[in-house]
């Protein structure tokens, strides 16, 4: 057996991290197995050799499955095997790319893949937040160059205390939930779930995510040292410093002129910035026509003159491509109930970003069921992210959902989410379509969200907006910049998600593209942002203030009924025969299940007379008779002494015939016929049998005297007589047949 080796991490509370390599997938670049608690992952890494031709970036994929067998499950469908990623898949495996690819070698241009498998799974130990140390792990015992180490680790707050990698049982107790990721110096990436928040509290959860961080850094070094690992030689760029220099010098003035013409279109912006590269290539071809042009290294080198102009500008000027401040926001308009058939929409526009976004309100048959390796249960809230090519002026239609659409579909939901009452009936889909796109759209989502919700009637506890903050740093100066654009976001070093209510943050996602990004700035960050998103949350209450009092008219309804639980089967029926034909009968929707010790019954039908006749006909099942009411029957069955009415739905008592009437009956058939409706009162219930009157509701006759009835007991002056008690009779011996034998 190969030996493997191992180095273990103290987490300081009794438990620990394991990372072993040597012993599972040799064959890869690199590979470990991460464990803590019973939840184990592999992590391997496979590098080429070489660069494709033509390769000016690093494409590195990252895959995270989930083994169903590592929970002894086996998967759904009929193929019984594990098949496409789940969202929940997508999201870790971008949680750990989101980490790692800023600390590649710019210049390592080599395909590479990073597989992550969960092969054993503990409930108590989430796998995300060792994802990860895993993925990093593998790389630092392979020859592959890598600026790292890094991890990544949960920190909960949990009664106000923080938590560093928590159970999913103490998780749903938390009200700040985020995962960072971070090297020994540099903080890489933050994304997290709060209830309203402070920026202080934030950046505290931050910096204890950071020391656990180190110290699984550390142990990722020491295991590469013991293992003598030595990294890769490579050559993945072909250069030409003449070529560079003719560029710049021939480029720069002329972006940076363009820079400064403050254009806010953003294809006209393009088209400026692509003209001047036009203008170099053909001016350089001139004369060239048997030598090879090398366009790709011409775009490279005229993006980074485009990139420093731009830079440069900003923190020089303190002024933006589009002519704002750093603190500025892009003009805001906003509408609501925009499309007349949906249950709730909003239009939300942002500069040249915009969201179509609608709200569907549905019942328990809606909801979402969730069935993974290490979750199963269901969602009553659910929010979509579509970001079609058009909005971009990309000429192609879609092929299938893509990972940046799940991811920031799932930031905009995470920011929402907290906001919708847990005891609001409704299952509530979001929708929101983006129809342009020039920064910041899962913020739009956000924003456009809120509207549409308040649009559709939901009570949301609080109006949610978010804003895109990002950074420009040349190591001596800094500018912040609040509500980037796209070449924002793209030329620039940070891009920092914040969404919120006036009361704090409820959700948050980072990335950090340069080392060295202090406390300083993430502080002046996330105030900038706070200062901005409370501008947008003013724009959008002009526009909608709070959720609509009542639902529009196409809203199906939905009530809820409690009941007792023992009442569940007689609602259901054998078969589920009562509920069905109550469903026909009164054209609702019922839903049972069982919560807290007591049925929670829901109704629901496209207007409120249905599910009145509903609530009616389940009250009515659930119902206990009691004496001396009196109920409005109908006559089930006949026998010869009296008629059955059911005077609950699924309740029948006895009326019998004396009960019928005053008038002596010889047959019931005389007064009564099956069908017939009647009043009646109960007049008794024994052992869970109803007895009935009709006559007790009728007037008496005139002259009527009620006839004593006589008691059993009571038998007048004659005495009992005792059965044993039989005189001087003397008993007779059973075998004592005096003379008959003698007869025979």
């Amino acid at each position: 057996m190969t030996q493997a080796v191992i180095k273990t991490i103290e987490l300081g509370d009794g438990r620990t991290i394991t990372i072993e390599t040597g012993r599972l997938a040799k064959q890869a670049d690199g590979s470990v197995v991460v464990r803590s608690g019973d939840t184990m992952l592999l992590a391997t890494l496979v590098s080429a050799k070489e660069a494709k031709d033509g390769v000016d970036f690093m494409p590195i994929t990252v895959d995270y499955r989930e083994k169903f067998s590592a929970a002894g499950r086996f998967p759904g469908g009929f193929l019984k095997r594990e098949a496409r990623p789940s969202d929940e898949e997508i999201l870790i495996a971008r949680l750990v790319d989101r980490a790692l690819r800023p600390l590649f070698p710019e210049d390592y241009h080599a395909e590479t893949a990073m597989m992550i498998s969960l092969i054993s799974a503990d409930k108590d130990v989430m796998p995300d937040s060792l994802a990860g140390l895993a993925a990093s792990a593998a790389i630092a015992v392979s020859d592959v160059p890598f600026n790292g180490p890094i991890s990544e680790v949960r920190v909960a707050r949990i009664d106000g205390e923080f938590i560093v990698n928590p159970s999913l049982t103490q998780l749903g107790e938390a009200d700040m939930d985020i995962m960072v990721g971070a090297s020994k110096d540099n903080i890489m990436m933050v994304e997290g779930e709060m209830s309203e928040v402070s920026e202080e509290e934030m950046l505290e959860a931050i910096k204890i995510a950071h020391e656990a961080i180190k110290v699984q850094c550390q142990a990722q070094e020491e295991l590469a040292a013991e293992l003598g690992v030595v990294k890769r030689e490579y050559c993945h760029e072909e250069n030409d410093e003449e070529l560079r220099d003719l560029i710049w010098k021939e480029t720069y003035d002329k972006a940076y002129a363009v820079a400064t013409e403050r254009i806010a279109n953003k294809q006209e912006r393009i088209e400026k910035f692509t003209a001047i590269k036009d203008e170099f290539l053909e001016s350089y071809s001139e004369g060239k026509e048997e030598e090879e042009i090398n366009e790709g290294l011409i775009g490279r080198y005229y993006h980074d003159v485009e990139k420093e102009a731009m830079r440069r500008m900003i923190l020089d000027e303190g002024i933006r491509l589009d002519g704002r401040t750093t603190e500025q926001i892009r003009p805001i308009w906003g509408e609501v109930d925009y499309l007349p058939s949906t249950h709730g929409s909003s239009i939300f526009t942002r500069g040249e970003t915009q969201s179509l976004s609608s709200v569907t309100l549905g019942n328990k048959m809606d909801e979402k069921v969730v069935d993974s390796v290490t979750f199963q249960g269901r969602e009553r809230f659910l929010l979509h992210y579509n970001f079609p090519p058009f909005c971009v002026g990309e000429a192609r239609t879609p092929r299938g959902l893509s990972r940046r659409e799940i991811g920031h579909g799932n930031l905009a939901y995470r920011a929402l989410k907290r906001m919708i009452p847990q005891d609001f009936p409704y299952i509530v889909r979001v929708v929101s379509d983006i129809l342009e796109s020039n920064g910041s759209s899962s913020m739009a989502t956000v924003c456009a969200g809120t509207m549409a919700l308040m649009d559709a009637g939901v009570p949301i506890k609080k109006p949610v907006t978010g804003i895109a903050m990002g950074l420009i740093t040349d190591n001596e100066k800094f500018a912040v910049l609040s509500d980037i654009l796209g070449d924002e976001d793209h030329l620039g070093d940070m891009d920092f998600k914040v969404t919120g209510t006036r009361d704090g943050i409820t959700a948050t996602q980072m990335d950090i593209k340069v080392d060295g990004l202090s406390y300083e700035v993430l502080t002046q960050a996330l105030e900038q942002a706070k200062q901005g998103r409370l501008h947008i949350l003013d724009k959008v209450t002009e526009v909608i203030e709070e959720p609509r009092e009542d639902f529009k008219p196409h809203v199906p309804r939905i009530e809820r009924v409690e009941i007792p639980k023992d009442m569940i089967g007689p609602i259901i029926g054998p078969g589920g025969k009562n509920i069905q034909a109550l469903q026909a009968e009164t054209n609702t929707i019922i839903t049972i299940e069982e919560s807290d010790n007591v049925g929670i019954v829901e109704v629901s039908a496209p207007d409120k007379e249905a599910i009145e006749e509903a609530k009616a006909r389940i009250r009515g099942i659930i119902a206990v008779p009691e004496v001396g009411e009196t109920y409005k029957g109908k006559v089930k069955g006949l026998t010869s002494f009296g008629a059955f009415v059911e005077i609950l739905p699924g309740k029948e008592g006895l009326l019998h015939i004396s009960e019928i009437d005053y008038k002596r009956l010889e047959k019931v058939e005389d007064a009564l016929k099956e069908g017939d409706e009647l009043e009646v009162k109960v007049i008794g219930l024994d052992n869970g049998k109803v007895k009935l009157s009709r006559k007790a509701l009728l007037p008496k006759p005139e002259g009527w005297v009620e006839r004593p009835k006589r008691e059993r007991s009571d038998r007048g002056d004659r005495p009992r007589r005792d059965r044993n008690d039989r005189g001087d009779r003397p008993r007779r011996d059973r075998n004592d047949r005096g003379d008959r034998n003698n007869r025979r």
